[in-house]
C-alpha cells in the first residue's frame, strides 16, 4: 500500500474535502453475511494507510452497531477523518423497520443518538437517508440547519432525492453532497441528478459503485451468496435477470484484462473519470468492503487511466439502462 496514497478532493461548494475514493462501511455490520470484527478493524486501518479519510455509516446499519464500530475504529484519528452518517429510515431494536421520517423532532433526536454511538462531538457529514414524502423538506432541512448552528454538523446531504428535492433542500441550507447509487450499471442519475448538482455546486457520492458486489467478477452465481445475503432478494440477481447482466460483466472482465487491471478498479476508474460532469464538484464513490485485499484492490483504481476509447466502449456496453431489473425489490424511496 505505500505507493497508493489518494489524493483529497472537494467535495461540493462549501469547504468540504475528503479523499478521492472513500470506504462504506454498512457491511461490516449487515446486509452482506456474517463478518469479522478483527478483519474488520484491519480493513480501517489498511483505508488510513491508503489515504482514506472518508468513511460512511448510518443509524439504520445493524441497526446502531455498524457507527459504534466506526467510532472506535476511528477515535485515535477523528482529525484527521471525515465521518459521515445518515437519519431517517427507522429501525427498532430487533431490526424491525419503522418507516421513513424527516420530522423535526425525529432529526434532533437522531444526531444525539448518532453523535453518542459515534463517540464524537460533530458529525462531519450528516445526512437524510431518504426522504420523508409527509414532512416538506424544507422542514426537515431547517432541523438540519439548526444542528449546523448547533455546532453538532459541519455539512449536510441528502440521498436518493429527485432534483426538485434537492433544488428545494438546498434553498433553506447549501446542500454539500448528494449519496445515490451510481455505477456502469445504474447510470439514471446521468439524465437529471447530475446536470441538477453541477448548476447548484453540490458534490456527489455515489454508493455501491461496484454494483453491489457483480461488477468486480467475483459473483459467478446467487449460489455465492450467503444465505442472509440481501443480494439473494434484489431482482438484479435474480433468474433472467441475472444471466443477462452477467454478459454484460464477462465484457469488463474482457476489458479489464486487456488494461492488465482487475474488474473493480476498470469499474472505479470509469466512475472517477466521471468526475468531468460536474464541473469540479467533486465525486468520491464510496466501496464497501470487509476485507483488506478487496480494499487494496479497490485503491488501485486510482493509477488507472481510461483513455476515450475505453470511455466509449464502456458506455456502449453499459448504456443507460442496460442493467435488467430494479435496484431494489421496492423502488418507493427512491428519487423523491
Amino acid at each position: 500500500m505505500d505507493k497508493i496514497k489518494l489524493e483529497r478532493i472537494k467535495l461540493g461548494s462549501q469547504g468540504l474535502e475528503v479523499s478521492r475514493l472513500g470506504l462504506g462501511c454498512m457491511g461490516m455490520s449487515e446486509f452482506y453475511g456474517q463478518s469479522d470484527d478483527a478483519e474488520n478493524m484491519r480493513v480501517f486501518q489498511a483505508a488510513l494507510d491508503g489515504g482514506v479519510t472518508f468513511f460512511d455509516t448510518a443509524d439504520m446499519y445493524g441497526p446502531f452497531v455498524n457507527e459504534e464500530l466506526v467510532g472506535k475504529a476511528l477515535r485515535p484519528v477523528r482529525d484527521q477523518v471525515v465521518i459521515a452518517t445518515k437519519f431517517g429510515n427507522r429501525r427498532g431494536p430487533n431490526g424491525e423497520r419503522l418507516g421513513i421520517s424527516g420530522r423535526p423532532e425525529y432529526v434532533r433526536q437522531a444526531c444525539d443518538d448518532s453523535l453518542r454511538r459515534l463517540g464524537v462531538d460533530h458529525i462531519d457529514l450528516y445526512y437524510q437517508h431518504r426522504v420523508d414524502p409527509g414532512t416538506p423538506i424544507e422542514e426537515t432541512v431547517g432541523a438540519m440547519k439548526e444542528l449546523v448552528q448547533a455546532g453538532k454538523v459541519r455539512y449536510l446531504g441528502l440521498s436518493e432525492a429527485s432534483p426538485e428535492t434537492i433544488r428545494r433542500a438546498h434553498a433553506v441550507h447549501p446542500i454539500s453532497a448528494l449519496q445515490t447509487e451510481y455505477s456502469l450499471w445504474s447510470r439514471d442519475p446521468e439524465a437529471e441528478i447530475l446536470p441538477t448538482l453541477r448548476e447548484l455546486g453540490i458534490g456527489f457520492v455515489p454508493y455501491s459503485p461496484l454494483g453491489r458486489g457483480f461488477l468486480t467478477g467475483q459473483i459467478k452465481s446467487v449460489n455465492d451468496l450467503a444465505p442472509d445475503d440481501f443480494r439473494r432478494h434484489n431482482p438484479r440477481f435474480q433468474g433472467e435477470n441475472f444471466d443477462k447482466n452477467m454478459r454484460m460483466v464477462d465484457a469488463v472482465n474482457e476489458l479489464a484484462t486487456q488494461k492488465g487491471c482487475t474488474p473493480s478498479q476498470l469499474a472505479l476508474a470509469w466512475l472517477l473519470a466521471q468526475g468531468t460532469r460536474l464541473d469540479g464538484h467533486g465525486i468520491a464513490p464510496i466501496p464497501g468492503t470487509k476485507r483488506v485485499k478487496y480494499l487494496q484492490d479497490n485503491l488501485g483504481a486510482v493509477d488507472v487511466t481510461l483513455h476515450p476509447a475505453e470511455l466509449e466502449r464502456l458506455d456502449s456496453i453499459f448504456p443507460v439502462g442496460a442493467a435488467t431489473g430494479e435496484r431494489y425489490p421496492d423502488m418507493s424511496s427512491i428519487n423523491r
